[in-house]
């Protein structure tokens, strides 16, 4: 097949040409990949962001990978809507420590009213200390959208976690289409999306291919596109699933960068399992963004020091934007923050 180098943004794939790109040599396909990377994107410079809970547990979907869920016993409590004073604490942190973005999550089937307002006042916070913002709140209807939009939600994050056909596997509380339609919502606000989803919950290798074809067919592409390796947490229906080959992870950064060649496209939940020669590969394949810190939402994520260590041994350095902080300096064009910045520990944070 004729694999693309540079391409123009397609919205048409079919299941049959991504699954012929999986199927490429190993070293072929990390090859094509790292062409169309480079195209688009500084090959060394790793966009990262901060992921607070500000709602933890008693979700009342049943998605079988989450700790948050109701359904299932994993000593997670139900913790109550962070204060709004806390979050902007915590997100200027992060900001100083080095962050671009900081991602809010709440554990909702979707926010309810007197709790949105609350959710929009953190997001005007928190923009104003010149980072971007991204929440991940459940399903979002139109209106509630807006809403997000109008108070300058940069990003939403909701991901399709699998492909169509395996996606009754996982999840029953909710459907697919409720997923592609919270989607729209958010585009049709004007916001970015950032939507992914999550190898080895048993999935077959066709599934896989499933999921990208789903996010490679939005147009848009999502601007962000997570790719997590199941945290298999005791509890869930998931706890024993079969480990997730670490070439076939890579692999599936590979083809995602090929199909969304624009996209930042994340190594997020599953760091913590993975070695270093695993996520150099990766970032080798075309991920160029991460979270750090100590947790991600509920589940261990590398520390920061590790990560420091990491983009020190390989000449990664974090990707910068330019900010305005009308708030506190002024405008202020950011500066690339040292390697040494990567040293935030979210969880600390919160106790």
């Amino acid at each position: 097949m004729s694999v693309p180098s540079s391409p123009t943004p397609r919205h048409d794939w079919r299941l049959d040409e991504i699954e012929a790109l999986f199927a490429l040599p190993f070293n072929d396909l990390l090859f094509h990949a790292q062409q169309v990377h480079r195209a688009h994107f500084d090959a060394n410079a790793v966009q990262v962001s901060t992921l607070l809970s500000i709602k933890t547990g008693a979700c009342p979907e049943d998605c079988k990978y989450c700790p948050q869920s109701g359904h299932y016993n994993t000593g997670l409590g139900k913790e109550k809507l962070l204060e709004i004073e806390k979050v902007v604490e915590q997100a200027r942190a992060a900001r100083d420590a080095g962050a671009s973005r900081f991602c809010m999550g709440a554990a909702w089937r979707s926010p309810r009213e007197r709790d949105l307002d609350v959710v929009l006042e953190m997001v005007r916070r928190v923009k104003a200390l010149g980072l971007e913002t991204c929440m991940t709140l459940g399903m979002l209807d139109d209106a509630q959208a807006a809403r997000l939009a109008e108070a300058g939600l940069d990003y939403y994050n909701h991901n399709l976690d699998t492909s169509p056909d395996y996606y009754g596997e996982i999840i029953t509380t909710r459907t697919y289409a409720d997923r592609l339609d919270t989607l729209a919502h958010v585009r049709d606000a004007g916001m970015k999306i950032c939507s992914g989803g999550i190898l080895g919950m048993g999935e077959a290798p066709r599934d896989r291919a499933g999921l990208l074809q789903q996010l490679a067919n939005l147009d848009p592409h999502p601007e962000s596109v997570p790719i997590n390796q199941l945290v298999k947490v005791p509890g869930t229906p998931l706890e024993n699933a079969d480990d997730l080959d670490p070439f076939d992870f890579v692999r599936a950064i590979a083809v995602a960068r090929l199909l969304m060649p624009r996209s930042h496209v994340r190594l997020s939940a599953g760091r913590e399992q993975m070695d270093d020669a695993t996520q150099a590969l990766a970032f080798l394949a075309g991920a160029n963004s991460i979270f750090y810190g100590d947790r991600l939402l509920t589940t261990e994520n590398p520390e920061a020091d590790r990560d420091h260590r990491l983009f020190e041994r390989l000449g990664l350095h974090p990707e910068t934007r330019d900010i305005t902080d009308d708030a506190e300096h002024g405008a202020v064009a950011a500066a690339r923050p040292a390697p040494s910045a990567l040293y935030y520990d979210a969880a600390a944070r919160s106790a």
